[in-house]
């Protein structure tokens, strides 16, 4: 191979590895264990298997047909991990699964009947011809669908008021990351076949160096607030602090530990204890108690409507309260009704 060839292959297979690396990360060693790194893990397990096929494809056109069917029929699950992603980080995720069995399932069916009917040795023309135009327009109505899920991010984007949070980041970059492979595959035939390699490379690095950036500018701006305490914190910077805030309570669950402090909090979030007292006190007018309590209920009123038959001491504990009591007044004092009332309400 000359120089070039030899680039060619090196930026292409980086990226392939590096997703290899960090697939096996979400799956296995990712912490706190959430579904959307189990559907982020499998994302990046067949992007992986569809740009490894792609490098050894291009660089070696005698492959056999058995590593096309598999890389093709990789592609097939792309557009609905990326899908269940989004929607696992942005809806209620034990809902999420049961919707994801329902599809993925018989997808999987299916692959396997016509890969098995229909071999790619014995009808290369069936799957060059059909079946991978089929599969990258699924791609990409799953690509759609996720879009549509992502609506509210799209309308931060030149709102300077609104600004996009760690989490948010994620899921803009895998949906944009996912959406330009797609093109670059899909357009091959005007460009060149390995794009969709180097494309995918580019995405995976640019993608770390956005969740980088915008991780050390948060930490520069708690850093900041911190020094200027004694001041009111501006709106900017409270909305900023709170939407870190909102991201450990939720990934984490923190609000279901019912010995959680204020100082427990401030440490996950690497700022001052003092600093995220005048945030709730200056900004939201709410003490430590009231606030994580609010999560809790939240989390009650969900399981009043999904788990009819739980009882009510058993959800107060599993809602972070440490006696049912406790519980009731809390309940009532957020939502000014009770929590049985609250259950019948929603069942007319």
């Amino acid at each position: 191979m000359n120089l070039e060839t030899q680039l060619i292959f090196f930026f292409s297979a980086l990226g392939a590895f590096n997703s290899t690396i960090l697939s096996v990360y979400f799956l296995f060693f990712a912490k706190p264990k959430q579904l959307s790194n189990y559907f982020l893990g499998g994302l990046l397990v067949v992007l992986s298997i569809r740009i490894w096929k792609s490098i050894f494809f291009y660089f070696n056109p005698d492959l056999s047909k058995t590593y096309l069917q598999i890389g093709l029929t990789a592609c097939l699950f792309i557009g609905p991990l990326l899908y269940f992603y989004v929607k696992s980080k942005l809806q209620d995720p034990k809902r999420v699964l049961n919707q994801a069995l329902y599809l993925l399932l018989p997808f999987v069916v299916l692959s396997l009947v016509f890969g098995l009917l229909y071999p790619y040795t014995k009808y290369p023309d069936l799957w060059g011809l059909y079946f991978y135009k089929v599969i990258n327009y699924i791609w990409l109505l799953f690509l759609i669908l996720t879009g549509l899920l992502c609506a509210p991010l799209f309308k931060k984007i030149g709102n300077k008021k609104q600004q996009f949070d760690y989490h948010e980041i994620w899921i803009f970059s895998v949906f944009c990351g996912v959406f330009l492979i797609w093109l670059a595959y899909f357009t091959s035939s005007y460009t060149s076949y390995i794009i969709g390699a180097l494309s995918f490379s580019f995405v995976l690095y640019l993608t770390i160096l956005l969740i980088f950036y915008k991780r050390k500018t948060s930490f520069t701006i708690t850093e900041k607030k911190e020094k200027y305490a004694s001041n009111k914190i501006n709106e900017e910077e409270a909305q900023l602090l709170l939407s870190n805030i909102e991201t450990v309570l939720k990934e984490e669950h923190l609000y279901k530990d019912p010995n959680l402090t204020l100082t427990q909090l401030s440490k996950k979030i690497h700022v001052r204890s003092h600093l995220v007292s005048q945030l709730l006190n200056d900004n939201l007018h709410k003490n430590f108690p009231n606030f994580i309590n609010e999560y809790r209920i939240e989390a009650a009123k969900k399981l009043l409507i999904t788990d009819k038959h739980l009882k009510m001491e058993v959800i107060a504990e599993s809602c972070g309260f440490n006696s049912t009591s406790t519980f009731y007044t809390a309940f009532k004092n957020i939502t000014n009704t009770t929590p049985g009332k609250y259950a019948k309400s929603k069942l007319n």
